[in-house]
């Protein structure tokens, strides 16, 4: 007589609508059976059906109170609905009768996105105290001491973490690496083994042919309030109708903000993906006949990898989202330009590398430029001073920064440093740095989340940016230098750390990029110490922004369709995605 093993077999083998017909079979005759009701639920959660599998798992708790598998799978079905905080009490349950780590990293992961970061904090560290050899946690608590400026033993842990990245077979998540000090080979090496993890099914696409109008898609969970819109809702409008249909997947429900109304009205199809599982969308994609399809989110949160390694177009590409490869076989191309992506590194990536003349990031023009801020009393800024700051997550700060901008203070009297957080223990941990390094902490102060204009104000205020390595400002810098504030960078190793070059030599302002620590130092410690050479920054940003390359969104616009072109007619004459430069 069949069992739950035999359904655990079948979902093992991949084969979970077969698994989840037997449940349904099995629990006609015994609905009280535990151990298939789990079974039933890992099936629906196979097939992705989230919602449904709470209903068997439910039901296992109702029975065995405390099951440890009912309770450690119900946290990971909230998780994909997106209800965290749920997940988290779900995995607390599992905890009490099963503490092990796993289950403390998924407690450390659903409270992490529930903005609960000291829970993530503690159950990260739970997870490697139980198992110290498991790297992909300790890559989690890394990136939550990153997240709260919690540097206490930080060096020791990402020196251990950094040394396992070569050859550990743990699975860990690529963007953890892009803010620490590796190379593009290591980051490849990561993300290639997470890549492994989707599989290569058999491509969904048809073969391409040769035809007068492309259809683009668009793949991203960012189609609303979100960074990655403010770059690029012009460019979605600016597409060349005649020769190309633009097609939005989002992954996301609508957050009813004007953006997403924006969103909608720029594409010719906005298909509102949120309900669908990796295969439906895929498949809608293929219905739709998409010719290209281009992933606007790599492994950022919410990515939608998946639904790229189906192949339901026959050319697919990733583009601004994610600043680094992401290691599939089903990606053809990454889009990029010559300073991100400069000469000698396509070996890094398993994408064919395209590089755009100008910069590889588009800029919307009609993102508001006000003209006024509150004052600084009403932003918590002292009267007078200069002002230095990075808005950049606090993750992207790292010590060996900190160091030169408290170097600054010290050299700048009445200068305040101005950073964003949105995490109280963020603050704390860094207003404790200031006095070690021989700074008032009230030298230091912080900016909230704000709506985009109001963000864009506060840049009234700024006398210069200061931007972070490993991993750099990207929109924060394309903000700043919108706004006319001068910006500061450091040529990185990885493409994550070069983007504040590319959009500084974009911008005209190439003498604005250093190469080492000290040239960077002193970089900037001569603009705050020269007011004209700022107000002349300040008017050629201003004043010029439109004829510059990084916001001349028309030109990239039409760039970016050159690209598209080249793309499908090497897919249409059957050749192998080759790197090019448009």
């Amino acid at each position: 007589m069949a069992s739950a093993s035999d359904v655990s077999a079948l979902i093992r083998a991949g084969r979970s609508g077969e698994a989840e017909q037997l449940c349904r079979k099995l629990l006609a005759q015994r609905p009280r059976d535990v151990e298939l009701l789990l079974a039933h639920g890992v099936a629906l959660m196979q097939m992705g059906q989230a919602e449904a599998a709470l209903r068997p798992l439910n039901k296992a708790l109702r029975e065995q109170p405390g099951h440890a598998g009912a309770a450690n799978t119900k946290g990971a079905a909230l998780e994909r609905l997106r209800r965290p905080a749920e997940a988290a009490d779900a995995y607390r349950l599992a905890l009490k009768s099963m503490p092990v780590a796993d289950i403390w990293f998924n407690l450390g992961n659903a409270c992490r996105h529930a903005k609960d970061e000291p829970g993530a904090l503690e159950a990260y560290a739970r997870a490697v105290a139980l198992a110290p050899g498991r790297f992909q946690f300790l890559s989690a608590l890394v990136g939550i001491k990153r997240r709260l400026c919690d540097w206490s033993g930080l060096d020791a842990l990402t020196g251990q973490l950094v040394a396992a990245l070569d050859d550990t077979r743990d699975i860990i998540d690529p963007f953890r690496t892009l803010a620490l000090e590796t190379t593009e080979a290591v980051q490849q090496a990561v993300a290639r083994r997470w890549a492994a993890r989707f599989g290569v099914p058999a491509p969904m696409a048809p073969a391409a042919t040769a035809k007068p109008r492309l259809t683009i898609g668009y793949l991203s969970a960012d189609l609303q309030q979100h960074a990655t819109a403010h770059l690029m809702a012009e460019f979605f409008e600016l597409h060349d109708r005649a020769r190309f249909t633009v097609n939005a997947y989002s992954t996301a429900p609508d957050d009813g903000s004007p953006m997403r109304r924006r969103l909608l009205a720029a594409f010719d199809c906005f298909v509102d993906c949120s309900h669908l599982d990796a295969a439906a969308i895929a498949r809608r994609m293929v219905a739709d006949g998409v010719d290209i399809v281009v992933d606007l989110k790599g492994y950022t949160r919410n990515a939608a990898t998946r639904v790229m390694a189906y192949r339901p177009a026959p050319v697919q590409a990733q583009w601004i989202g994610y600043p680094g490869t992401m290691g599939a076989p089903f990606i053809d191309y990454v889009l990029g330009d010559h300073v991100v992506l400069p000469d000698g590194v396509q070996q890094f990536y398993d994408e064919a590398i395209v590089r755009l003349p100008g910069c590889y990031q588009v800029n919307d023009r009609k993102r508001p430029r006000p003209r006024t801020a509150p004052s600084r009393a009403e932003l918590g800024l002292p009267a007078d001073g200069l002002v230095l700051a990075c808005f950049n997550q606090p993750y992207k700060l790292r010590p060996a920064e900190f160091d030169i901008w408290m170097n600054l203070l010290r050299q700048v009297d009445g200068a305040v440093l101005w950073l964003f957080s949105d995490a109280g223990a963020a603050e704390a941990n860094l207003r404790a740095e200031a006095p070690a390094r021989g700074i008032d902490p009230g030298r230091v102060v912080f900016a909230r989340r704000a709506e985009p204009a109001d963000h864009l104000a506060r840049y009234h205020h700024v006398d210069l940016f200061l931007d972070t390595l490993p991993y750099g400002a990207h929109t924060t810098a394309s903000d700043a230098l919108w706004m006319g504030c001068p910006v500061v960078t450091m040529v990185g190793e990885t493409f994550a750390g070069r983007v504040g070059a590319s959009l500084l030599h974009a911008a005209g302002l190439k003498r604005l990029v250093t190469r080492s620590p000290a040239e960077y130092e002193a970089a900037a410690l001569a603009l705050l110490r020269d007011g004209d050479e700022r107000a002349a920054i300040r008017r050629h940003l201003w004043e010029d922004a439109l004829s510059l390359p990084l916001f001349d969104t028309p030109t990239t616009t039409r760039a970016v369709e050159r690209a598209y072109g080249l793309m499908w007619e090497r897919a249409v004459a059957g050749l192998r995605p080759e790197p090019f430069d448009v």
